[in-house]
């Protein structure tokens, strides 16, 4: 892959304050990463510092290798982290809509269960466009309206890829991208998502295409940030290399599936991004950034002003059937119409194999006395690089079972993450 980083001293001085988002800047407690002022749907105002405090901040050393800045919230126990390198605190615990919103579940206890999450410092509400058709949008917009809270307390993420039935209304063009956005927008009834995922990659779409829309979307004020989902390491690669080849905005964060039998990307791969991109220290001198080569990549100092972080979904999948003796129950969302892939896959082979391990890590959620459902949210937070875990609930009284993980990660020593792996007997090892 060819790789040309086209940054100099002087243009890093004048990168727009869009461009300034992606770079950390580290200071006591954290960014905020959110928008000035409150009210529903109102668009991100302009401000920041001056040209000379944003060239202070490139020359900055980097938070330690692999370091989450990790505080928690007055009252209500939740954890907050960056959003990869980005200025962005996100709660480590998130709630996705996907299955539930405008599907699963009715309106009222969507309502209930988001009014849960905010009160117990819940601040990331993920979504997409495909999600029930658009229903879960429009019901997650509803909700915020009725609810009146601040616009800048939470952040809203959504993602693109299917649309419609056109062709036109799916993929990752510049037009989908766009109107894509809008379209969810409207059905929010927000004046802007803090960060847009594009939902897989697109072949059919020309990387820099993809990069330039999302840096327009950011520029126009419909996004503050931009992510990917579901997409590998070598695009996400290529998405920052056309970033800093054309000076446009990269992506902050991959959104991943990750639970005790989906590992290795989430421990792997991005780990190894978050790393070679955002971790390296700085060279005294700017002078030989003007084309590196591939191998050089790791060495760059531009590259320590990156980062790619991870944002997880269905942490319990693997537990679908453990606490129903191997049935899939009614109420389960492998039941529900169109997911019959789900239930297929946790009653195969492989997923009964998976459920006797599951079984095997009842007598260490025993000994730290919580469910196996906390102790798997509670290992999903545990990676490196992870920002954010999803959840995805039917119910208040789940939620609240869930949110119950964050006490348990404080037991889960290295001595017990060791135990896990033995009973599980997949840990991924860097083939080096």
């Amino acid at each position: 892959m060819q790789v040309s980083i086209a940054c100099t001293e002087q243009n890093l001085r004048s990168r727009s304050s869009e461009d300034r988002l992606c770079g950390p800047r580290p200071g006591p407690g954290g960014g905020n990463g959110g928008p000035a002022g409150g009210g529903h749907g109102n668009p991100p105002g302009g401000g920041g510092p001056g040209p000379k405090s944003r060239a202070a901040s490139v020359l900055r050393p980097p938070a330690p290798a692999g370091a989450l800045r990790e505080s928690t919230g007055r009252g209500t126990g939740m954890k907050y982290r960056n959003l990869g390198k980005s200025g962005l605190r996100v709660s480590c615990l998130g709630l996705g809509t996907w299955v539930t919103f405008g599907s699963q579940i009715s309106d009222e206890t969507a309502e209930a269960v988001l009014t849960v999450a905010y009160e117990h410092g819940v601040n990331l509400f993920d979504t997409a466009e495909v999600y029930a058709a658009g229903k879960a949008e429009r019901t997650l917009g509803n909700i915020l309206k009725n609810k009146g809270w601040r616009r800048s307390s939470y952040v809203i993420t959504t993602k693109i890829f299917w649309g419609g039935q056109a062709e036109t209304e799916r993929g990752l063009s510049r037009k989908h991208i766009i109107e894509g956005l809008q379209g969810s927008l409207e059905r929010l009834q927000l004046g802007y998502v803090d960060i847009i995922f594009a939902n897989r990659s697109d072949s059919n779409s020309p990387m820099e295409e993809i990069v330039r829309a999302m840096t327009y979307v950011i520029n126009q004020g419909l996004a503050l940030y931009w992510g990917t989902s579901r997409w590998g390491a070598a695009e996400i690669m290529e998405a920052y290399s056309m970033a800093r080849q054309f000076n446009l905005i990269p992506p902050v964060c991959e959104q991943a599936e990750q639970h005790l039998f989906q590992r290795e990307k989430v421990e792997m791969q991005l780990p190894e991004l978050y790393h070679k991109i955002g971790s390296q220290p700085p060279h005294p001198s700017f002078s030989a950034l003007a084309s590196p080569s591939p191998r050089s990549l790791s060495s760059h100092p531009i590259l320590f002003l990156l980062g790619v972080g991870s944002v997880t979904w269905s942490p319990l999948t693997s537990l679908i059937t453990s606490k129903y003796e191997g049935r899939v129950p009614d109420t389960c969302r492998a039941t529900i119409k169109g997911y019959q892939w789900l239930k297929d896959k946790v009653q195969s082979e492989e997923g009964k194999k998976q459920q006797a391990k599951v079984m095997d890590l009842l007598p260490i959620a025993h000994q730290l006395g919580c469910t196996v459902a906390q102790l798997a949210i509670a290992w999903c937070l545990r990676s490196e690089g992870v920002s954010s875990v999803l959840l995805g609930v039917s119910s208040a009284e789940q939620l609240i079972e869930h949110l119950g993980a964050l006490q348990v990660l404080g037991q889960l020593t290295p001595q017990t993450v060791m135990e896990i792996d033995g009973l599980l007997g997949n840990k991924p090892h860097s083939k080096k």
